[in-house]
C-alpha cells in the first residue's frame, strides 16, 4: 500500500463486533459493526500529516474544511499538523476556512451538489492557481511550492470535490490538493482520486466520527456501517 493512497479496506472485511467498543446507548440496534475503530482512524490522520508536510516543504496552508462530515478529520488532522511543526526548527502558518457542501439526503446521493457558504474563498483572489483534478495529470506536472490550499473531506462519487474545486478555480489559489478521510469502491465513480487518503472502502453507507445520518451519529467517534433499522428509524 502506498501511504499516501489509503489504507485498503476488502469488501469480504467482517468488520469488528459492537461488543468490542464502546457507543452512544441511544444507537442500540441502529448498527451492524464497526468498520474504523477510533484508535486506527487517529493514527492514520497523524501519518498523513507527516506526509503533507514532507510534500508542501514547511510552507503556509490555508486549509479548507468541508462542513459537516469533514470537521472533526479536519480538526484532527490540524492538530497533527500543529504538532509536527511545534517540533520542527520552521514554524507553519495554518489558516482554517469552512464550506459546507450538501449531496445526500437519506442514504442517496443527490443529483446535483449544493454549495453552501464559501464567500471567504474570495480571499484567494489574485494568487497563483493549479487544478489537480486527477492523480495522472499531478504527476505530469511540476507544482510550485508557494501558497498551498488543502481540502479536508470525505468523497463519495467524486462528484463533490469536482464541484468545489470547479467553484473555486475563480478565485485563483496557487495550488489545491485533497485530502480525505475515506473513498469508496462505487460503480458511480468517476475516477477522481485524491492526494491524500485515510481508507479505501467498500460501497458502504457509514455513519461515525462527524459522518451522519440525518444528523444523527456525528456523536459516534468509530466509523460504522448503519443497518436498515437504523435507516427507517431517523428517515426524514
Amino acid at each position: 500500500m502506498s501511504e499516501r493512497t489509503g489504507e485498503p479496506i476488502m469488501d469480504s472485511w467482517p468488520g469488528y463486533d459492537l461488543d468490542l467498543f464502546t457507543y452512544p446507548q441511544h444507537y442500540y440496534g441502529d448498527l451492524d459493526y464497526v468498520l474504523i475503530p477510533h484508535g486506527i482512524i487517529v493514527d492514520r490522520i497523524e501519518r498523513l500529516a507527516k506526509d503533507i508536510l514532507k510534500d508542501i516543504g514547511y510552507c503556509d496552508i490555508v486549509i479548507l474544511c468541508v462542513l459537516k462530515g469533514g470537521y472533526k478529520f479536519c480538526a484532527d488532522l490540524v492538530e497533527h499538523l500543529k504538532n509536527i511543526s511545534r517540533n520542527s526548527d520552521r514554524f507553519v502558518s495554518m489558516k482554517v476556512d469552512f464550506i459546507r457542501l450538501k449531496s445526500y439526503r437519506n442514504d442517496q446521493s443527490m443529483g446535483e451538489m449544493q454549495i453552501i457558504g464559501g464567500h471567504d474563498l474570495s480571499t484567494l483572489a489574485g494568487k497563483n492557481v493549479l487544478i489537480v483534478e486527477n492523480q495522472a495529470f499531478l504527476q505530469k506536472r511540476k507544482l510550485a511550492q508557494q501558497n498551498h490550499m488543502y481540502i479536508i473531506d470525505v468523497v463519495g462519487t467524486g462528484k463533490t470535490m469536482k464541484v468545489l474545486l470547479s467553484s473555486i478555480k475563480k478565485y485563483k489559489p496557487n495550488m489545491i490538493k485533497v485530502a480525505s478521510l475515506l473513498v469508496k469502491r462505487t460503480p458511480r465513480s468517476d475516477g477522481f482520486r485524491p492526494d491524500y487518503v485515510g481508507f479505501e472502502i467498500p460501497n458502504l453507507f457509514v455513519v461515525g466520527y462527524a459522518l451522519d445520518y440525518n444528523e444523527y451519529f456525528r456523536d459516534l467517534n468509530h466509523i460504522c456501517v448503519i443497518n436498515e433499522h437504523g435507516k427507517e428509524k431517523y428517515r426524514v
